[in-house]
């Protein structure tokens, strides 16, 4: 009898967590209050990021620390009550932003990392979403040489370490991919591996429909409850209950508080984030997806016309959105492409889960037998959710993973 399993939380993490348990012959259900890639995977840059080896640790030199401080950068908004809501987290996050400490981390986050096309590649093709994904990579584009020359180097400590290919792309090459950029966008860097999305909600939807067409069950309702008793789980929801062998959070930024009530406190926050799409003016076409490095925000030819998404603004989860932000990130990027009207009734808002130490969480619940963790991916949850699906679809076989999961354990807090 195959074994019953319910997963928590219809984002690219938890749609590929069911997708690859139901390929492996569980009977899945995945619950969601809405339907797959409509929250958190909804709104991001559409990105599948292979380059991004590095995760983003705090600011901790004082000149960027002083600059944040007027709350008046495109790259980092923050309210005063958010942060003191978060701000043991917070502290925790600047703590593990040392020198010697993320020396440690980085090569742990980039083995999940180097996972990501190999394990989006076989879901793209069993869902027919090809059609959706351009393997062109994207443009990080610079006004200084300087800083260029920095974010270079860099790139090829990349290239050498973790395999991470690109090219660097002066004025004369940069205007031959994009035409339209203002003269004084002066180079950028190509990043070669990585997979563009032209609609990040629509491929995690398409790879819920190839779960479907596998067997599997999707309920829309809102979550009441999660309970265990002689090792049997029972979710109870705003329209049926469900027993199941095995549970796996994968709620994202809502995981930290659902666990509370199990006897666990992870030190989970939130870095809010918005996007607004936009026509372009007549004659205009952008290309590439554009990330306005020395700003801190990225312009992406999505089928809804072309989307502009903000850096990060620290605030509580369910604040009132704040455009602001957005509207810096909008003034700066109509002077450097034609940017047209707003397509977009309001701003969509959404929230990255994070972790102090920049890594998701990947495995078994300490104390609950059946109970599996899939949360606090940052930045980084549709680049990483088929791969985090497929190694924990192998921890809960009891298989040997891909990579060394004790960097993700669940008790490293």
């Amino acid at each position: 009898m195959a074994r019953q399993t319910v997963v928590l939380g219809a984002g690219m993490v938890g749609v590929s967590i069911a997708w690859q348990l139901q390929q492996r012959g569980y009977q899945v259900t995945l619950v969601d209050r809405r339907q797959p890639g409509r929250e958190t995977s909804f709104g991001n840059a559409g990105i599948i990021q292979r380059e991004a080896v590095r995760p983003y640790p705090f600011p901790r030199d004082m000149k960027t620390i002083l600059s944040v401080l007027p709350n008046r950068r495109v790259d980092i908004r923050y309210r005063p009550t958010g942060m003191v809501n978060a701000a043991s987290p917070l502290l925790s996050y600047w703590h593990h932003s040392s020198s010697r400490l993320y020396k440690k981390i980085v090569p742990e986050y980039a083995s999940l990392i180097q996972l990501c096309l190999e394990a989006h590649a076989p879901m793209i093709k069993a869902s027919g979403a090809h059609h959706l994904v351009r393997r062109e990579g994207w443009l990080e584009i610079y006004r200084t040489q300087e800083k260029l020359a920095k974010r270079v180097k860099e790139a090829e400590e990349a290239r050498e370490l973790y395999g991470v290919q690109f090219t660097v792309l002066d004025r004369k090459a940069l205007s031959e991919k994009e035409p339209q950029l203002d003269e004084k966008i002066i180079g950028a860097i190509h990043w070669l591996d990585p997979w563009t999305v032209a609609d990040p909600g629509g491929l995690v939807a398409a790879y819920a429909a190839s779960f479907e067409a596998m067997g599997g069950r999707i309920v829309q309702a809102d979550i009441t409850g999660v309970t265990q008793q002689d090792n049997a789980w029972t979710v109870t929801t705003s329209e049926e209950s469900f027993n199941a062998d095995q549970v796996v959070m994968a709620l994202g930024p809502w995981a930290g508080q659902w666990m509370k009530p199990l006897g666990y406190h992870f030190p989970t926050f939130v870095k809010r984030g918005y996007h607004m799409h936009y026509a372009t003016q007549p004659g205009a076409k952008l290309n590439y997806w554009l990330m306005d490095a020395e700003v801190g925000y990225l312009l992406a030819p999505m089928n809804a016309g072309v989307r502009l998404t903000t850096g990060a603004e620290l605030d509580r989860l369910e604040s009132p959105a704040d455009e602001e932000q957005l509207g810096a990130a909008e003034k700066v990027a109509r002077t450097i492409f034609p940017l047209a009207e707003r397509k977009d009734s309001a701003a969509w808002k959404g929230a990255r889960p994070c972790l102090p130490d920049m890594k998701p969480v990947i495995g078994p619940a300490p104390r609950h037998p059946g109970l599996w963790l899939a949360f606090g991916h940052g930045h980084q949850g549709f680049t990483l959710g088929p791969a985090t699906g497929q190694l924990l679809a192998d921890m809960m076989e009891g298989k040997p993973t891909a990579i060394d999961m004790m960097p993700f354990r669940a008790d490293r807090f």
